[in-house]
């Protein structure tokens, strides 16, 4: 009966701290919401329709995809085929954290998901591997990276014209190398290792190979298909368990 129970107990102060410690990399979140924002109003939305779709919406590549298909008459099943197929990994990173998502009630297990980022969900997925539950991030770094989306936006809807070209700065690599980072500050065992090679050679042979932004799904399926098939000795579940107790 341990689900029933719901145990993780969420810290405000933690929450608090998450938000602030992901301010960093919410600035280059700014910059592409900003660019977001001038595509959007170049391809005909409006000012209030573009916040809308940042706001209600907060994906990032999702986002920049369905602008590319935008037009006098949009194709809503392509649209809604390229959206799922691009926010995909969402259902893998979603199902990495569930260890913690089951102690936490069905309200606020779907209310977290909603910020879930590759930003925030990687600090929370290292941190676990590490023995420590830590979902605060996901709430408050998600905070921190949904309004900076939305201020990006708001500043390339009325002044995209200031940063035309992100890129040109550099920005793109910036999400890049924190994942990267997060990524060796992990674990370093075979079975990790064989995950991130696989994941990388399969994100690399779709990036040449298979249409835009699939590689971004080949890659965590790659890693996926790894850590479904290699099952570790110990869970991590039993081992912060242990670590608790």
């Amino acid at each position: 009966m341990k689900n029933a129970s719901y145990t993780y107990q969420f810290q405000p102060e933690q929450v608090r701290y998450e938000l602030v410690r992901m301010l960093p990399i919410s600035l280059f979140v700014v910059a592409f919401g900003a660019a977001f924002g001038l595509a959007a109003v170049q391809e005909g939305l409006g000012p209030l329709e573009s916040l809308l779709m940042s706001t209600l919406v907060f994906a990032g590549a999702s986002q920049f995809a369905a602008i590319d298909m935008w037009g006098a008459e949009v194709s809503v099943i392509p649209v809604i085929i390229v959206v799922f197929a691009i926010n995909s990994r969402h259902l893998l990173m979603g199902a990495s954290l569930y260890p913690m998502l089951k102690d936490v009630s069905p309200a606020k297990r779907y209310g977290i998901l909603l910020l879930l980022t590759d930003a925030n969900w990687a600090v929370s997925a290292q941190e676990y591997q590490s023995g420590r539950r830590n979902l605060e991030v996901i709430v408050g770094g998600g905070l921190a990276l949904w309004l900076a989306w939305i201020v990006g936006t708001w500043l390339g809807v009325y002044f995209g014209g200031l940063l035309q070209n992100p890129k040109s700065l550099g920005m793109d690599m910036v999400l890049g190398c924190f994942l990267l980072a997060m990524a060796l500050g992990g674990k370093k065992n075979p079975r990790v290792l064989v995950a991130w090679a696989l994941a990388a050679i399969a994100s690399l042979a779709a990036w040449k190979w298979l249409p835009a932004n699939t590689h971004v799904v080949a890659g965590a399926l790659a890693g996926g298909v790894v850590g479904f098939f290699w099952l570790e000795n110990t869970s991590v579940d039993e081992r912060v368990g242990e670590d608790l107790a």
